[in-house]
């Protein structure tokens, strides 16, 4: 009972209240987008756009927006999924496992212009998508990959390859070399230490870097925009641009639409929550 009491003055102080108030407020605020959003993908247009979504006095409730989605005769969700995967699982899986490599070559070797290499690497993280898409549109079109799913997979995997690098670099300096150490003693070679050994720790590292990448890369619209051009290859972001229609902008449908295309991350991330605060550790830079 004494415990329970002193728990109970605890969460009654002042500041401990304000600091709550605050966070629900704030979380209040970022949640207020998708409730209206959701509220708009479940009724009718004409009553939504009467009414407003959040007037739900006698409101109707349908999933027909997500029916005409999900089959839409010109921008299908379900082909947009299809070619999303198509897209996002490659793009994650070829820069994880090259930039890992790399990371790990920069944490544990020593090479002419390591520290030069590894500022150039920061550097290429503060680029803009716009700076670099022209010559980059220029020398994917002279490889004929303009067009194209390895087009487009390529280029997600060399953009996601700086930032990666970087992650994995400071989770791989956190890790604890002794083991690595007595490996080598027992004529172990660096690729079998880092396969057998540092791989299996970094493994929280590893998955959360993988879900901000395949993040970033599902719910990408520009490179898919000046890349892809064939409407049969769209992938899910630019189906739902293109729902919008030339004289009426059914906002129940793309509402529609942007569940079918948030659910996917969303799920990736219901899924691999906990790594996240065990991988983040990454972005920490070892002194």
């Amino acid at each position: 009972m004494a415990v329970r009491g002193s728990r109970l003055r605890l969460y009654l102080r002042p500041d401990v209240v304000l600091i709550n108030v605050i966070a629900w407020g704030i979380a209040l605020v970022w949640l207020l987008p998708f409730i209206g959003l959701f509220m708009v993908s479940v009724r009718p247009y004409g009553e939504v756009i009467v009414r407003g979504w959040w007037n739900i006095a006698g409101a109707t409730f349908t999933m027909d927006n997500y029916i005409k989605a999900w089959g839409h005769e010109s921008y299908s969700i379900a082909q947009g999924y299809m070619n999303s995967l198509i897209v996002a699982l490659p793009s994650t899986v070829i820069p994880i496992i090259t930039a890992s490599l790399a990371a790990y070559a920069f944490s544990r070797f020593s090479f002419p212009l390591k520290s030069y290499l590894f500022l150039t690497i920061i550097l290429l993280m503060a680029l803009p998508q716009q700076i670099v898409v022209v010559p980059l549109f220029l020398a994917m079109r002279s490889l004929g990959l303009v067009n194209t799913f390895p087009g487009i997979i390529l280029v997600h995997s060399g953009w996601g390859m700086a930032w990666i690098i970087f992650f994995m670099k400071n989770f791989f300096d956190l890790l604890p070399r002794e083991v690595e150490e007595a490996a080598k003693v027992d004529g172990a070679s660096d690729f079998k230490i880092f396969y057998k050994i540092v791989l299996p720790l970094s493994l929280p590292g590893i998955l959360s870097a993988s879900v901000l990448q395949f993040t970033w890369v599902w719910s990408s619209f520009f490179f898919e925009l000046i890349f892809l051009v064939d409407p049969s290859k769209w992938v899910i972001t630019q189906r739902i641009a293109s729902m919008k229609g030339e004289y009426l902008v059914d906002w129940g449908l793309i509402a529609a639409g942007s569940v079918f295309a948030m659910a996917v991350p969303l799920l990736v991330y219901v899924l691999l929550q906990k790594y996240y605060i065990r991988g983040f550790m990454g972005w920490t830079v070892k002194g």
